[in-house]
């Protein structure tokens, strides 16, 4: 048996090939939109991928099960689990077979056997794994986004992010039996999970790619709480803001993703410098300067949007509306050789953004040349905004999640957690002097270039976040 995994660090996602080396077969496990790469691995390990599936409907990245199994001609099996709500949309026109909990087929001489496992989705499926070559009994389990290294699948996305109210604590309740049942299988089984540290799909991801179910058994919270009320309570507790990409994700991935082809496996168009202001001016595109938020806040056009390369894409999910034509603004060279451009471009096609055409560093100088001025984000430090906030002249604006809004917080600030500032922002006043924060000041960074481009003008940035207010000695308001 082969197995190889394959990690994108953007999405902390995590898919598999599980390959039989006797007859040259190999499922892939989880596959994401980039299908060219589990077509390389599978002829480099002069193998054929011959079936495809995954274990639930996602909700961070768009799938790309459909499109691997049509270009390698292989089976594509998926869950017949979850109620009518939560079965493939796509299923009959792809051919895919279906799978209820129990059954069963072969990769060569190995045998994958679908478990149900309920709870982050309806639809949830395990696979466990027997190498047939070598034992009767089975391996491991791929368990998706059922149990993580540390923690469990979060059951709160269907009410959160794709609207379904009140199911929440019932898909808590339902996780919980969930783990119960796993808990009778052996210790020494292995676990692969769908996502490590960084992942919005949990909250306490550990960054170890693989365990064992005997470990997580007395190492895993969600494992050792043997309660079920006080589980129900934990598990809801503290779960990061989902992205607002996620209900999209979940409807294409029910419904049916688009596969990445035609215009969109192309590098977009490098545009004029000239087109940049007739794109802001218009109002319909979106331009988003992925530049670092330093140089951003050095000066940058007023309208776009700073998203750092190196938070794409779950930021760009966060705050880009898939209704509206996408351009990048990119830093010099970043074209050079394919790599920072192409990088975001992929990153960003990932989770369903199509990039329409991007802008070099050039535009900046032609902006100010033409006429226009190049804006400067400003950076005030903690001592500096003490006075106007005892005074109320300046209002601080708190873009961390709440649970680290509940462990501490400014006096008197509001709070609005980056990913709900696009559609909360009429909570705020357009004239009034706004300071933005974080921990350490990078999402405020990206949280008040938004501000502006939505024709806030009297926005800074708290340098060095609330971590630069606790060296201060500055007061914090704790529950």
């Amino acid at each position: 048996m082969l197995l190889k995994r394959f990690y994108d660090t953007r999405l902390a996602q995590a898919s598999y090939l599980v390959g039989c080396q006797a007859t040259g077969e190999a499922l892939i496990i989880d596959a994401n939109r980039d299908v060219e790469q589990y077509l390389a691995a599978a002829t480099a390990e002069g193998m054929r991928i011959t079936h495809v599936t995954e274990t639930h409907i996602h909700a961070d990245f768009l799938s790309g099960a459909r499109e691997l199994a049509a270009r390698a001609r292989a089976r594509l099996l998926l869950s017949d689990e979850g109620g009518p709500d939560w079965r493939y949309g796509f299923a009959g026109d792809a051919g895919a077979a279906l799978l209820k909990d129990g059954q069963t087929f072969a990769i060569g001489n190995i045998k994958v056997e679908a478990l149900h496992t309920p709870g982050h989705t309806p639809e949830h499926l395990c696979f466990r794994i027997t190498d047939g070559a070598a034992t009767d009994r089975p391996m491991g389990i791929f368990t998706g986004d059922c149990i993580f290294v540390g923690d469990v699948g979060r059951p709160d996305l269907l009410e959160r992010a794709a609207g379904h109210a009140g199911t929440m604590e019932a898909s808590a309740h339902t996780l919980f039996r969930t783990l119960q049942k796993l808990k009778t299988l052996p210790d020494y089984l292995q676990l692969w999970p769908a996502h490590g540290a960084g992942s919005a799909c949990g909250k306490a991801l550990g960054a170890v790619p693989q365990t064992t179910l005997g470990y997580e058994r007395f190492a895993n919270w969600a494992l050792t709480t043997g309660d079920e009320d006080a589980f129900v309570r934990l598990v809801l507790a503290d779960q990061p803001e989902p992205p607002a990409y996620f209900a999209q994700m979940k409807r294409l991935n029910r419904d049916g993703p688009p596969p990445l082809a035609g215009s969109e496996r192309r590098r977009p168009e490098r545009l004029g410098a000239e087109r940049l202001s007739e794109i802001l001016a218009g109002g319909g595109g979106f331009v988003a300067d992925i530049r670092r938020t330093a140089d951003f806040a050095k000066g940058f056009v007023p309208g776009t949007t700073n998203i750092p390369r190196t938070t794409l894409p779950t930021r760009a999910g966060m705050l880009v509306p898939y209704d509206r034509p996408l351009y990048l603004l990119v830093d010099d060279g970043a074209d050079e050789g394919g790599g920072a451009l192409d990088e975001a471009v992929r990153d960003l096609g990932m989770i369903g953004l199509e990039v329409k055409g991007w802008f070099g560093a050039d535009a900046l100088a032609a902006w100010a040349n033409g006429g226009g001025t190049l804006v400067t984000m400003p950076q005030v430090q903690p001592m500096e905004v003490v006075e106007p906030l005892a005074y109320g002249t300046v209002i601080m604006v708190d873009v961390r999640g709440r649970s680290e809004w509940d462990a501490g917080h400014l006096p008197g600030a509001r709070h609005i957690p980056l990913p709900e500032l696009p559609r909360r922002l009429a909570e705020l006043p357009k004239d009034g002097q706004l300071v933005l924060h974080c921990e350490s000041g990078s999402r405020s960074a990206v949280a008040a270039s938004v501000l502006h481009a939505a024709g806030f003008r009297n926005v800074a940035n708290l340098a060095g976040g609330i971590n630069a207010w606790n060296k201060a000695g500055l007061p914090i308001e704790k529950p």
